[in-house]
């Protein structure tokens, strides 16, 4: 078995090497968006606890993703008018009965 690749980020001057079979790239993005908002957390709070920091990070990008999810997710009713949307314009596209 091929052990996974590893890449390396940088995340508040400490390297981690991180084996994975992802995108580089995208892993690169994700420890400078991780490193941005230690930062910023660190800045605002005055915080100087390295595992204070991270708490309110993880707190601060998980209410970020909930927020993203929920304003994405489709309203109630939703559903239903969509259904009857499609089924408008199926029926618009059917030969017309005799």
């Amino acid at each position: 078995m091929a052990a996974k690749p590893s890449v390396a980020v940088t995340i508040r001057g400490k390297e981690f090497r991180i084996r994975t079979e992802s995108d580089a790239a995208l892993l690169q993005r994700v420890a400078t968006l991780l490193d941005q908002a230690l930062a910023k957390v660190e800045r605002k709070t005055g915080t100087v606890d390295s595992l204070d920091v991270a708490l309110l990070t993880g707190l601060n990008l998980a209410r970020e993703l909930i927020e993203l999810r929920e304003s994405s997710a489709p309203a109630v009713g939703d559903a239903e008018r969509l259904q009857t949307l499609i089924e408008l314009a199926e029926s618009g596209l059917q030969p017309a009965q005799p």
